[in-house]
């Protein structure tokens, strides 16, 4: 594989967003046209600034259009458990608006891009926009999911599988959002927050890729992954993406229970 991979731009700025609903459940087009409206009211946000400070309540719900977030807990002495990372297209603090203080904080790892989305959590709860309550429901039990794989993946997986399973996962998770192929897909971390969301040192996650490398299963190249065998990784890493999550009715119940 020659050449550098460079990202197709969305030919709108919310279109990781829509793409994400699509994947969940069929838009219909005044719905998605809806979610298009959102892509108006955007807010940038430099690396390291809080979207959410832990102990506060999320002050509104948000799309993210373009760069990386996360969600996390810093203990007192400096150490850092990231358990949720937020790429293009996907959302946070849709919860419900009693809800109490977030005990993680949400933090933009890169240079990051949101849009609005109160809008689109009142239509949601009025039940005026039933097919995008049924897809953010959906993400929301996605977002279960994941949570559960990552758990699995800190507490009985290797390093070298922890890192495999990891890059699987992220590779799909972009490809959907259109900012990806099917081995090919952005990777802006630096090895600390790497180590951070998996649980491992940063020697041990340099020595990780190295070796990932060494056997030809992985390329990094400026910020790119490239899954070389992408086959061989997931049987290493007992990686199963199983079947796309659909949520039951009515989605405002569904989204109230899970989403977060």
């Amino acid at each position: 594989m020659t050449g550098r991979f460079r990202p197709r731009l969305a030919a709108w700025p919310i279109d990781p967003v829509v793409r994400k609903l699509r994947s969940l459940t069929p838009l219909p087009e005044a719905e998605e046209a809806f979610v298009r409206s959102l892509s108006e009211r955007r807010e940038r946000f430099a690396p390291g600034e809080e979207l959410i400070p832990e102990g506060q309540p999320a002050r509104r719900p948000r799309f993210v259009v373009a760069g990386w977030a996360a969600c996390q807990r810093v203990l007192p002495d400096g150490r850092r458990q990231i358990f949720r990372l937020i790429l293009p297209g996907d959302h946070f603090g849709f919860c419900d608006r009693a809800a109490p203080p977030s005990p993680w904080s949400v933090v933009a790892l890169t240079a990051l891009e949101t849009v609005d989305a109160e809008a689109a959590l009142d239509a949601v709860l009025d039940e005026r926009t039933p097919a995008l309550g049924q897809a953010m429901a959906a993400a929301a039990a996605q977002e279960q999911q994941l949570l559960l794989d990552h758990m699995v993946r800190l507490g009985q997986q290797t390093a070298y599988e922890r890192v495999a399973h990891f890059l699987l996962e992220l590779q799909r998770r972009l490809h959907v959002a259109g900012l990806g192929d099917n081995q090919r897909f952005p990777l802006p971390l630096t090895q600390e927050i790497l180590a951070d969301a998996l649980g491992l040192s940063i020697v041990h996650v340099n020595r990780t890729l190295q070796q990932l490398r060494k056997e030809r299963l992985i390329e990094l190249r400026s910020g790119v992954a490239i899954l070389l065998q992408p086959d061989v990784l997931a049987e290493v890493a007992h990686y199963e993406p199983g079947p796309a999550v659909r949520a039951p009715s009515p989605a405002r119940r569904q989204l109230e229970k899970t989403s977060a």
